[in-house]
């Protein structure tokens, strides 16, 4: 994916930190469409339990959404230790079960892809 390119970006700073990026409007929508038309965005909070805590998606978005692993067992149809044992490697799920799972986050299945 190409990253957008912005033209005449305006940066503010507050106590010498950069606190606003002011960018033309015309750059504001094509960047608002490249968002809407992706079913892949990933909160900051769930990044930083990636990286920082060293958790897959998986266990990231569960945490992230105060959820138990029998409580998303339960809706996904799988049994809690299935779904610990997913949470504990970095393997790909089939496709059914990501969705399974996704549907059970109240997420896209897109979400839970590396």
């Amino acid at each position: 994916m190409n990253a957008p390119t912005l033209h005449n970006v305006q940066v503010i700073s507050r106590d010498g930190k950069p606190e606003y990026a002011v960018v033309p409007y015309v750059d504001y929508l094509r960047l608002i469409e490249k968002i809407e038309g992706s079913d892949a965005l990933i909160p900051h909070e769930v990044v930083e339990l990636v990286i920082e805590k060293e958790f897959n998606l998986l266990k990231a978005w569960r945490k992230h959404l105060g959820l138990t692993q029998k409580e998303v067992a339960r809706r996904a149809g799988i049994t809690q230790s299935a779904l610990s044992q997913m949470e504990r490697t970095a393997d790909n799920n089939r496709t059914a079960t990501l969705e399974k799972l996704a549907k059970a986050l109240g997420i896209e299945t897109g979400q839970l892809v590396d």
